[in-house]
């Protein structure tokens, strides 16, 4: 009997038992059970018999869609012929096809799942419009780092000078529908040194970035996964999806060597921005969104469904921990992201990292299509899973990968690889879905969640931000709804801003530096001590704070008042107050003589401010049992 035929009725690991001399198993099992970061280098085009759910660790990963669909043969093939070679003897070509539903094809195991998986796929065809095809046409044929490169926004152009990048791609053609273009640019640009096959020079500028961008991509191919799973592209399931016209001369018209699932194109658009967010902190959360859009494009252009996407996601994000984590790396990464920052900083003009960030979100909406970050943040949210049925129980805990802390090092570069930890744990997305619940946890990563800091603090939190070697170290908002029985403990002269819904339950403690509170329940549902450094009030409706107030003398806080209560403090606890207030009035509001505004309540109220200050009028303050009123003169 032929080894196809064996493994045609057997299951994965008696196929390998009989194929495969038991210490070899032993050995390349072992090896793929550890972390990603120490087993990604079997990601290889290797031997067939040592390409396994249990050998290869890129097919490991998402092993989960066995639950959904069950390959032809459980090693990678894909019609390929395998020599023998070391201890893998020869295999026989196995006679899948590449067809849907044919003699040869696999098996659906969770219908439901598939189903849905191909409904959307589908249903988005259907409803493509013009500019839809456009963008899908392009992120097809044109190199995906020439594609996502416009997630940089106003840096896109600098960028672009930098990397010396160039594509071909840059329209759709009027014959597009009968030829097939491919991109003849260099993609990601040129490194640091000079390359005789795409024939281009030693980049002197940002050459090592572009070093660092191809580093990352160092065993993260997806061919080994495609010719493992052998799930076929969705307009091969069903002749309702309908593929962009312009692309019909890209299809393969080898079903066997051309797998859907996962996404090639995706998890290159991944790996690539999850580099360029690294270099470029100041976009980040904007390349997360641009790289899902490119993975959303690859379903609107017919030729992926969203399980095909969710795989290239994991895939990608998987390989540049692998490759962030590498000894061989650390001393690019670091070099890399100095140059990318020096460049960007002076093509922009500005003076250092934090004038950066500015100008990396100066562009208008029209001019920026990622300026509007709720929208992204729902985007990218909705495409993490699709909406899939859910699979499993939905409240297990979440998992964190080893190493994937490094891929927020220059994102939240005043938290410690524990932190990171921790900031990844909180804001990941609810288990359930099918094929992430994968064992490491990359499947349920939200790193645009991430950015924007803490989802939880289940245990206090203490928070030291340096401003002097600024960027983010100087100045950071927090944009998540922090819940958890933790406490922040804000240190250093760095800004920390709050924006969220926050219902934390440990209490607010400012030791140095500025915390900002930018939304009503900022403070979560605790006390707030304010022992040195300024607080600023800057939300749109009274701050109110759960516990106790306590400011002392060397502190301060500084009030925005608007209509509505705006700026003012409602205390749920006494107040103990020492220190200075200084107060402005919002644009806008310009209360009448005589005016007075209750800028702080509490259930009582105690000592005084020491110094108070009003930019551009003339008010007093006056002290009651349980409140503090301005009045207007």
């Amino acid at each position: 009997m032929s080894v196809s035929k064996l493994c045609r009725l057997s299951t994965a690991l008696v196929c390998l038992i009989s194929i495969v001399p038991s210490f070899a198993v032993a050995e390349q099992a072992a090896a793929v059970k550890a972390p990603y970061i120490e087993t990604g280098k079997t990601n290889k085009r290797g031997d067939a018999c040592y390409s396994t759910v249990d050998t290869n660790a890129a097919v490991h990963l998402l092993s989960g869609l066995l639950e959904v669909w069950t390959p032809r043969t459980p090693f990678v093939d894909a019609g390929v012929e395998a020599p023998a070679k070391d201890n893998c003897p020869a295999v026989a070509k196995t006679d899948w096809d590449g067809i849907p539903f044919s003699k040869t094809d696999g098996h659906i195991v969770n219908k439901l799942v598939h189903d849905a998986n191909i409904a959307y796929a589908v249903k988005v065809t259907k409803a493509r419009t013009a500019e839809q095809a456009v963008a899908a046409y392009l992120d097809d044929r044109r190199g995906k780092n020439a594609s996502i490169v416009d997630g940089l926004g106003p840096l896109t152009e600098a960028w672009k000078a930098g990397s010396k990048q160039t594509t071909t791609i840059t329209e759709v053609a009027a014959d597009a529908a009968t030829v097939k273009y491919d991109d003849k640019g260099n993609n990601r640009g040129a490194g640091s040194k000079p390359e005789t096959e795409n024939k281009t020079d030693a980049n002197p500028d940002m050459g090592l970035a572009i070093d660092f961008i191809n580093a990352a991509s160092g065993d993260g191919s997806t061919e080994p996964a495609k010719r493992y799973f052998k799930y076929a592209r969705p307009y091969r399931w069903s002749q309702d999806v309908s593929v962009v016209p312009t692309l019909e001369p890209a299809k393969s018209s080898k079903p066997v060597e051309d797998g859907g699932f996962p996404s090639g194109h995706t998890a290159e658009a991944w790996r690539d921005g999850l580099a360029m967010a690294y270099l470029v902190p100041q976009r980040f959360q904007e390349m997360i969104t641009r790289a899902s859009e490119l993975g959303e494009d690859r379903i609107l252009a017919g030729m992926h469904s969203p399980l095909d996407v969710m795989g290239g996601r994991m895939l990608g994000t998987a390989t540049v921990v692998y490759n962030l984590n590498k000894t061989d790396n650390a001393a690019l990464k670091s070099d890399a992201y100095a140059q990318a920052q020096s460049w960007l900083i002076a093509k922009s003009g500005v003076a250092d990292a934090g004038a950066l960030e500015v100008a990396a979100h100066a562009a208008p909406l029209a001019a920026d299509r990622f300026a509007d970050h709720d929208a992204n943040r729902t985007y990218v949210l909705q495409r993490l899973s699709y909406g899939l049925p859910t699979i499993h129980a939905t409240d297990q805990p979440a998992r964190v990968p080893q190493g994937a802390e490094a891929l927020l090092e220059t994102r939240l570069p005043y938290l410690d690889g524990e932190q990171r930890r921790e900031v990844l744990r909180t804001t990941e997305i609810a288990s359930g879905y099918p094929l992430l619940d994968d064992a490491e946890g990359y499947g349920r990563l939200n790193l645009f969640a991430a950015a924007d800091g803490y989802g939880a603090f289940d245990q206090d939190v203490t928070v030291t931000m340096d401003a002097a070697k600024g960027g983010f170290n100087a100045i950071d908002s927090w944009r998540n709804d922090i819940g958890g029985k933790g406490r922040l403990v804000k240190r250093g002269r760095g800004t920390l801003g709050l924006s969220g819904a926050n219902s934390y339950a440990g209490g607010t403690v400012l030791e140095e530096g500025v915390l900002v509170a930018g939304s009503s329940s900022a403070l979560g549902a605790g006390g707030l001590m304010v022992n040195g450094g300024s607080l600023i009030v800057a939300a749109d409706k009274p701050l109110t704070v759960g516990g106790e107030y306590q400011q002392l003398a060397g502190a301060s806080a500084k009030l925005t008042l608007n209509v509505d209560g705006a700026g003012t403090l409602v205390v749920a606890g006494k107040a103990t107050l020492a220190g200075d207030l200084d107060v402005t009035l919002a644009d806008g509001f310009a209360p009448a003589s005589g005016t007075k505004i209750e800028i702080l309540k509490a259930a009582a109220v105690s000592g005084t401010f020491g110094k108070f200050t009003i930019s551009g009028h003339r008010a007093t303050l006056s002290y009651g049992p349980t409140s503090v009123t301005l009045t207007i003169d």
